[in-house]
């Protein structure tokens, strides 16, 4: 049997990602519903205190993957805002929604960000990692582009929610890892809290807390109890994880030294 360059499969995987994420995103009227949502409004809120109460460097701040509607205030940032997606149609929805105040940039965020070293003060990632094949490559294109000490805020939804935690102990996988559910279509790497961490590290970021917008559990009627408090108490059992992490001098660490840490944690 011919075993497969491992390089040619994951360009391939990465590739079906991306087609899937074209097809889901290529527009902004189905991601417009999506962040009016309860759900995900609280988490860009979440997103934008962090960004607003972490940034120390001065200059522009980066949103990748901002859909239709950036979930930062550009009158709120230190520089100008710069708002990024694969989706033309969709990035400019999201140009005409922040004003004169964000710069549009068509790009595609597995490809390497078209931008130079040490560009940005902060960046902003909701709901992406999860999309690429390769998170830690994504996550050292963040480290490049960002100035020393600068902030990097990310979204993704949590892998080991309350109720997903106690579904493993009787057996049932959650949507994040079942392969006849459609969301492992679009959402290729999914994330607990620490694991995050551990990624963050090996990328060169220090993490500096983790958030959450709600800890909830659905109802066999499909209706949500939803917990605010509980999700500051414990958001590692949140739906989605909302994480601010510093920008550490020099370059990533390498893999070996990655692996040290990661028996650490």
């Amino acid at each position: 049997m011919v075993k497969p360059r491992s390089g040619a499969t994951s360009g391939s995987a990465q590739a079906h990602g991306r087609r899937a994420n074209r097809r889901s995103y290529h527009d902004g009227m189905q991601v417009n519903g999506y962040v009016d949502d309860p759900y995900h409004r609280i988490r860009r809120a979440v997103a934008a205190r962090m960004v607003a109460d972490g940034l120390v460097v001065n200059g522009p701040v980066l949103e990748l993957g901002c859909g239709p509607r950036s979930m930062l205030d550009p009158t709120d940032l230190p520089g100008p805002l710069v708002v990024a997606d694969m989706a033309e149609l969709a990035l400019a929805d999201a140009r005409r929604a922040a004003g004169a105040g964000a710069l549009p940039v068509c790009l595609d965020a597995t490809r390497g960000l078209p931008f130079r070293a040490g560009s940005f003060a902060g960046l902003v990632a909701g709901e992406l990692i999860e999309h690429v094949y390769d998170p830690v490559a994504l996550l050292r294109e963040c480290h490049r582009v960002l100035a020393p000490d600068g902030l990097l805020v990310l979204t993704t939804p949590n892998l080991a929610t309350v109720q997903d935690r106690l579904g493993f102990l009787v057996g049932r996988a959650p949507r994040q890892v079942d392969p006849l559910h459609p969301y492992l279509w679009l959402h290729i790497r999914p994330f607990t809290a620490s694991l995050l961490r551990r990624v963050l590290r090996r990328a060169g970021f220090a993490p500096l807390a983790i958030r959450s917008n709600h800890v909830g559990w659905r109802l066999p009627s499909g209706r949500w109890l939803t917990s605010r408090l509980l999700a500051q108490l414990a958001p590692g059992l949140g739906g989605s994880l909302i994480c601010a992490a510093r920008r550490m001098a020099g370059p990533p660490s390498p893999s070996v030294t990655g692996r040290r840490n990661d028996r650490r944690l």
